[in-house]
């Protein structure tokens, strides 16, 4: 079951984007909408918070039938029995792997390289992240990726590829046609007026997969 969740809007939160009382009512929009995954990002050191805000995300998931990841944070997705996505830089998956159990989702980031993702499959990833494909708020230092290197991973690896940077409504057609399983969705999903607004676009991205 939990590979059928992957595929559609992965939907990843922004603390800066979604502070001052959005991050649970623009989350649950995004689950409304149809979002499958959605991570918690929060780099700071505020652990009580954090426990308190996964918690809560993590029964929104469960509502609507979503899956909760949490960033970078082994043990905080171990507590909650939530997922765990990985950069380069957050540690090793195979030992998350072992932490969290063989059924949990783990994923990592590999840029624009499909070495990482060779070695991503090899210590047990459920999913590989390529990015940016686009300029892009969050990563705008990050390697480029392109739609060729995406074909290539598609005909290369089996599990689900996640496409992140700069990704819009605009520019998600052609890279799921390319092989991407999920679209990992910050700005052009939560940079909006309302949690109404959130949905209508959380949607949009949906609907792009209807059928596929």
């Amino acid at each position: 079951m939990k590979d059928a969740k992957l595929r559609g809007l992965y939907a990843i939160t922004d603390s800066k984007l979604l502070a001052d009382g959005r991050l649970l009512p623009y989350a649950e929009a995004a689950l409304a909408g149809g979002a499958r995954l959605l991570q918690y990002r929060d780099k700071s050191d505020d652990d009580r918070r954090r426990l308190r805000e996964a918690q809560a995300l993590r029964d929104l998931c469960e509502r609507h039938g979503a899956q909760l990841i949490i960033n970078d944070d082994a043990e905080l997705a171990a507590r909650l029995g939530a997922g765990l996505h990985l950069g380069q830089d957050d540690g090793s998956l195979s030992a998350a792997r072992a932490l969290l159990g063989r059924r949990a989702i783990i994923g990592a980031t590999c840029h624009a390289r499909l070495e990482l993702a060779e070695e991503a499959v090899a210590q047990g990833a459920s999913y590989v992240a390529f990015g940016r494909f686009f300029d892009s708020n969050t990563k705008p230092g990050a390697p480029a990726a392109t739609p060729a290197m995406l074909e290539q991973a598609r005909q290369r690896f089996s599990l689900p590829i996640v496409v992140i940077g700069g990704v819009t409504l605009d520019n998600s057609p052609d890279l799921i046609a390319r092989g991407a399983s999920l679209v990992a969705v910050v700005h052009a999903l939560f940079a909006a007026e309302s949690p109404r607004e959130v949905e209508r676009r959380a949607r949009a991205f949906s609907e792009l997969f209807v059928g596929g």
